[in-house]
């Protein structure tokens, strides 16, 4: 038998791939492609919620995308990010909930993408967030519930567990 408790387990819930793109109808298409080709799932426009006249957006606008990986294919991506980041993250990455989130400056970074000269250059920030089992009372419809402080995952739960899960250096 293992001592650990398998109600503190900690997993990846979903990354989330996010491309800032701005107003311009050409650049969300470009975008669009090559989220689509990393992340190999169906992309979702982001629309703008505020009126920023000085943007030139306004509520209702695409402005950015965004792809949800879950699973094993959420898992193999992120094995592809860190190494694009040198399997090295900063403290400053993660926040008190356990989850964290990076940048990737150049989608040619990630190990098997190729650079298409249509496409252009165009960066990505990554999104994790991390889960136990029995986060589950938040989000179902009947009897909802908050999770409870002491099943949390806090900050360096998070990074011990990406340090022993991937191999990620977190200085």
């Amino acid at each position: 038998m293992t001592d650990e408790n398998s109600m503190r387990r900690i997993f990846v819930e979903k990354v989330t791939l996010n491309m800032g793109t701005g107003n311009a109808p050409e650049e969300l298409k470009k975008a669009q492609q090559i989220l689509e080709r990393i992340s190999g799932m169906k992309v979702k426009q982001t629309k703008c919620k505020v009126k920023q006249p000085k943007w030139d957006i306004r509520p209702g606008l695409a402005i950015g995308l965004k792809a949800t990986l879950r699973g094993l294919a959420a898992t193999e991506f992120l094995k592809k990010a860190f190494a694009a980041k040198d399997n090295q993250l900063q403290k400053k990455n993660f926040d008190n909930r356990g989850c964290f989130g990076f940048g990737i400056k150049e989608y040619i970074d990630l190990p098997g993408t190729k650079y298409d000269p249509k496409l252009g250059i165009r960066g990505l920030d990554v999104l994790v967030t991390l889960k136990r089992p029995g986060f589950r009372v938040k989000t179902r419809k009947i009897k909802k519930t908050s999770v409870g402080k002491k099943h949390l995952i806090t900050k360096e739960e998070a990074i011990d567990f990406i340090t022993n899960n991937f191999g990620v250096a977190v200085a």
